[in-house]
């Protein structure tokens, strides 16, 4: 039975003031009686816990009155589902957002606390890895702003990716504690408690009506409680939810074993399902990791579908208006089992006849694909499938079933088009393609930029885009302006105000006003002006971390992000060498002064990507130490890269490096955040790069290297990677250094093979778009000499960067693909 609707006409309290006296009075209240502190002996933490509680009770009279909004209105839902929300640290974002920095500001000052202490106090949430879930938490904020309903769906990770430090140049994994002491922004939804099972066996039943329906019972059982936290709008527009997953037992001890006297054997069911929710992405180079990845991925759509469908019902009372309410995104492809437990819920628990049910899910399911790697287009073995989840299997084969008679009869595929688009990957082991699940069961697939849509319709998905020609459509990423300009570069943000008019903080498309200023001396020296206190901020950082003295007028040439071969720190790093040789063989140039600035995690089972990380680190300690380079070149790798030290670093950065081979990237958001803060890029023809070059002009941008289509030809060809070493004399110099031990004097075999695959393979281009890169960074170098024309280039980056706001692509999601109405401006 549906339960009865909630009724919303109750009274409600009053907004609470915003006034510096009435929030001062309030941190001061919120501190005796909710921290238990006495402001005598109060430490930082225990006021930055009494400020969050304060700025949080002036979030949640919206929250409320957005969820009563959409019920009153029933307007359609959209549900984000996503392994990974990195939203960084909440309280200067909703601060901000709701027009309350000043006035908190002012409150604090008054009790001789400083706001920017408490700001750098607040811990990262570790939800996320890096652009995937940086998306995911823009989207979230964006939907808040152009006020359209939706909840976002992840799992409430204990330890997320890992706490990066260093070892002697090594990354080292470390858990991060982000909970330990609580979290202030969520609220625990124990009312919002879902089973979810895992293994079993699939039972035939006969209903008295003689129909026979497939019920699934599973051996092994937990519970998903739901954890919430607000998501507040530019100028508090609307509030959002983040529902996150937390996985506790049904019995959280098993009292027989405990009195038994096998007292760890009694916590077994509690450790087996807290291991679901303690760790981003666990290795899976293991038939257990893997297990445990599919267990997480499966118990968070799993419980976000059991929440949709509950919530869809006590509103409207029958699934049978379910797409016309609710729209659910697949942030990639993990969520995509969601496709097979919709389908377990309509048909096994609701009876629908699966011809309407698999309609319904169609018409429900949108697909987002954020890449064209192999490997992370997930597919998992059959066998461990029809072991954890058989119902799931059976309704994954009658799915392939129902596409495969569609290739044969309708569209008259040949065998090799029919195993293309089949579910089931025959070679080399049977294994279900979540991407292909994810494609057939959703109305939209996107891909997100322009080149990496039509790469997706002519390599991973080209048999099923002509198969199902009208689904594929781009949805080019974006970032928020918020965060990645007004909260980080308040400095920029109040330059532009000053300059062109408060107006583009609502609409950030007006910053092309800031165009007709890019050759305006007096604003180019104000601009400057600004880019030089932010690199000095991120110059004490970097002294305070790691004990390295850089100057702030050098240039600041950064590369941060995930450590991966096809975005391509190598190329970077080898040019690093490069030029430190040549600023040693010819002392008497005009060398332009640069700090190399690297950040990022790589994956712990990933080793060549960690070696490059040690890489990083070794060439630093010595070009940083060699009294020969005159402090003309140093070499950074900032440890543990996370939102918060993104939002130092971007700032300050002047080059923004972009630099994946062609047709690897499937867009980037880096990117978008440094040309909103004025940095200027070098990078190839790749990801949004590729709409960055049309939206800033080809003279604001340095372009290089191979295109798509000539990685692709040179891939074809087989042609050797040695003879473009060999025809380049400074690469060849510089990977000779490195492959015989000059950065690695205690291991000099250790770099050999890295080095030797560029001779014998060189996959991802680095040896092949070497000399390009190193005549683009001359090119850069020549810019920089000349400061008039590279403040020019760095305002009109800012004053471009319209295009790449969230709030553009969520409208044209909300048009295009969920059909959800924004609400006028």
């Amino acid at each position: 039975m549906p339960q009865q609707p909630i009724a919303y006409d109750a009274p409600t309290p009053e907004p609470r003031a915003t006034s510096v006296e009435a929030i001062q009075s309030e941190i001061l209240e919120r501190l005796i009686y909710s921290v238990g502190k006495d402001p005598i002996v109060a430490r930082p933490h225990d006021w930055l816990a009494a400020t969050i509680l304060t700025v949080r009770d002036r979030v949640m009279d919206r929250w409320m009155e957005s969820s009563r909004e959409t019920w009153r209105t029933s307007h359609k839902r959209v549900y984000y589902l996503s392994l990974e929300f990195l939203i960084g640290r909440l309280m200067r974002d909703a601060m901000s957002n709701v027009g309350l920095m000043e006035p908190v500001r002012d409150a604090l000052r008054n009790l001789n606390v400083d706001l920017g202490d408490l700001i750098d106090l607040e811990p990262d949430a570790a939800l996320g890895n890096g652009g995937l879930g940086r998306l995911a938490a823009c989207f979230l904020e964006s939907m808040s702003t152009v006020k359209i309903p939706a909840y976002g769906y992840g799992i409430r990770y204990v330890h997320g990716l890992f706490r990066q430090e260093m070892s002697e140049g090594w990354q080292v994994e470390l858990p991060e504690e982000w909970l330990a002491h609580g979290n202030p922004w969520e609220f625990e939804r124990r009312e919002s408690a879902y089973e979810v099972g895992f293994g079993g066996y699939v039972e035939p039943v006969t209903d008295p009506d003689g129909t026979v329906r497939q019920e699934w019972r599973p051996n092994d059982h937990l519970l998903a409680v739901a954890f919430d936290t607000p998501i507040v709008g530019w100028r508090g527009a609307r509030v959002n939810t983040l529902r996150l997953w937390s996985a506790q037992p049904i019995d959280p001890i098993l009292l027989d074993k405990f009195n038994s006297g096998d007292h760890i054997g009694a916590l077994e069911e509690s450790a087996k399902a807290e291991a679901i929710t303690r760790v981003l992405y666990p290795a899976d180079s293991t038939a257990a990791g893997q297990e445990l990845r599919l267990r997480q991925e499966f118990f968070f759509s799993s419980a976000s579908l059991q929440d949709i469908v509950r919530r869809h019902l006590q509103q409207y009372g029958d699934l049978g208006s379910l797409a016309d309410k609710v729209a659910i995104q697949l942030n990639d492809t993990h969520p995509a089992i969601s496709i097979a437990e919709l389908m377990r819920i309509l048909v096994d628990d609701n009876g629908m006849e699966w011809a309407p049910a698999w309609k319904l899910c169609r018409g429900t399911f949108g697909y987002t694909n954020h890449t064209l790697l192999p490997e992370a287009l997930e597919s998992w073995p059959v066998a461990l499938l029809e072991r954890l989840l058989p119902r799931h299997m059976q309704i994954v084969y009658q799915i392939n079933a129902d596409v495969l008679a569609d290739a044969r009869g309708r569209a008259k595929f040949t065998d090799a088009q029919v195993a293309n688009v089949s579910l089931i990957d025959e070679a080399g082991g049977r294994r279900v393609r979540m991407g292909q699940l994810a494609f057939v069961g959703s109305h939209s697939i996107n891909g997100v930029s322009a080149l990496h849509t039509e790469l997706m319709k002519q390599t991973v998905f080209s048999d099923l885009h002509k198969l199902y020609p009208d689904r594929i459509n781009n949805k080019t990423n974006g970032i928020t302006p918020r965060r990645w300009l007004m909260q980080c570069n308040p400095g920029l943000t109040q330059l532009v105000s000053d300059t062109i008019g408060p107006a583009f903080l609502d609409d950030i498309d007006l910053l092309k006003d800031l165009d007709a200023y890019a050759e305006d001396a007096t604003f180019q020296a104000q601009f400057a002006a600004v880019k030089l206190e932010n690199k000095e901020r991120l110059a004490k950082l970097i002294k305070d971390r790691l004990g390295i003295k850089v100057s702030p007028d050098a240039m600041f040439d950064v590369q941060i992000k995930r450590i991966h071969e096809y975005k391509r720190q190598l190329l970077n790093i080898i040019q690093a060498v490069a030029l430190y040789d040549e600023i040693r063989a010819h002392p008497e140039r005009d060398w332009v002064p640069r700090v190399k600035i690297f950040a990022g995690k790589a994956a712990p089972g990933y080793w060549n990507a960690k070696l490059i990380i040690k890489l990083i680190n070794d060439v630093a300690k010595v070009i940083n130490n060699d009294p020969a380079v005159r402090g003309l070149l140093k070499v950074v790798f900032l440890p543990n890269y996370n939102v918060s030290l993104a939002e130092v670093i971007v700032p300050a950065a002047d080059l923004s490096e972009q630099i994946s081979t062609a047709g690897m990237e499937a867009s980037g958001t880096g990117n978008m955040k440094f040309m909103a803060n004025g940095a200027i890029t070098i990078g190839t023809m790749d990801g949004a790069n590729v709409e960055m070059h049309k939206e800033v002009g080809a003279d604001n941008i340095v372009i290089f290297g191979l295109t798509t289509e000539e990685v692709e030809v040179k891939r074809g060809e087989g042609e050797v990677p040695r003879d473009s070493i060999d025809a380049s004399p400074r690469l060849q110099e510089a990977l000779e250094s490195i492959a015989t031990g000059v950065f690695s004097p205690d291991d000099p075999n250790r770099y050999r093979d890295l080095i030797g695959g560029l001779y014998d393979h060189d996959w991802f281009m680095v040896a092949r778009d070497f000399d390009a890169y190193a005549t683009a960074q001359a090119e850069v170098d020549a810019i920089w000499a000349d400061k008039a024309r590279w403040n020019a280039m760095a305002i009109r980056n800012t004053a471009r960067v319209g295009f790449f706001s969230s709030d553009r692509t969520i409208r044209q999601y909300a048009h295009d693909i969920w059909d959800v109405a924004v609400p006028e401006e």
